[in-house]
């Protein structure tokens, strides 16, 4: 589904911001391609009935019409149901949903069913771990035609090192700890039956270089966005996930030539293979534009 690679970084803000209708308006950082209002973790139980009112305000207030994808993180299926009731929610793209598993994927699923809205699940709970759950959530899904629904699959990083009682270092990826190897089983599991995963939050504002590095990773597993916590670090997943002239070129080339193997920029090219990712990068260019 390349409609995902429009994310590239969702910025995620608290439903509490103060300047929630400018950020949703695109008049405040006005190069997002997504945000998420979040209901979540970002918004403590006390502050919970002041940030649903302030989204009613900004729905109130905002266009339709937005250049960004703009979703909800719902706090759980009850605050959905809450918020699928708001006046204007038709405004909004769609829902991200927390701590996805086999037991709440039909309460969010179910509650979508009369609405036009998208999906974001977000993996991150102890389940994750067990290849044969993710396994059975995923063939859930394809049985009960949710895929169709689904923009993306969304890998919660922090809520998952938290369940390993680890913290990420200042030091290294993300790839460089015990979820190097989850991302890369959910990809496995979850890519060669359509469904795209955005990469977890990098949390270190201050290491740039580090991010950059990570993103290099990100993609290198096929991940189709990531998510940022912070507006300095769009830019910075915006180059990263923009497509290459010489990618594109070699795409290109690959489906077009009348040579099954050559080599270009100093790779083979081989028609038979690589077919599919030529397809995939020619494909998002209308996306990059």
């Amino acid at each position: 589904m390349l409609e995902a690679y429009r994310l590239r970084g969702s910025l995620y803000v608290p439903v509490t911001h103060k300047d929630l209708l400018n950020i949703a308006s695109g008049a405040r950082w006005s190069e997002l391609r997504s945000v998420i209002f979040c209901t979540e973790d970002a918004v403590s139980e006390e502050d919970l009935e002041l940030g649903l009112n302030n989204l009613q305000t900004c729905l109130d207030q905002m266009s339709a019409d937005s250049k960004a994808l703009r979703f909800v993180r719902a706090r759980n299926p009850e605050i959905l149901a809450r918020l699928l009731a708001l006046p204007g929610v038709e405004k909004l793209d769609g829902f991200v949903f927390p701590k996805v598993e086999l037991g709440n994927i039909d309460d969010y699923m179910g509650l979508l069913a009369d609405t036009r809205h998208r999906c974001m699940p977000t993996l991150e709970t102890r389940d994750v771990f067990d290849a044969g759950r993710m396994t059975a959530l995923r063939d859930h899904m394809l049985e009960q035609d949710y895929q169709s629904r689904i923009l993306a699959l969304r890998i919660g990083g922090n809520d998952l090192l938290s369940i390993l009682g680890i913290r990420r270092p200042r030091d290294r990826t993300i790839y460089r700890t015990p979820l190097g190897h989850t991302i890369a089983q959910l990809v496995t599991i979850f890519k060669p039956y359509g469904f795209q995963l955005t990469a977890p939050v990098f949390e270190h504002i201050d290491h740039p270089e580090l991010l950059s590095e990570e993103l290099s990773e990100d993609i290198a597993h096929g991940l189709c966005g990531k998510t940022a916590i912070h507006p300095v670090q769009i830019p910075v997943i915006e180059a990263a996930f923009r497509i290459s002239p010489n990618d594109l070129e070699a795409a290109q080339r690959i489906l077009t030539g009348d040579r099954a193997v050559f080599k270009f920029g100093g790779s083979m090219c081989e028609v038979a293979t690589h077919s599919s990712w030529a397809q995939h990068i020619v494909a998002r260019t209308s996306i990059d534009s």
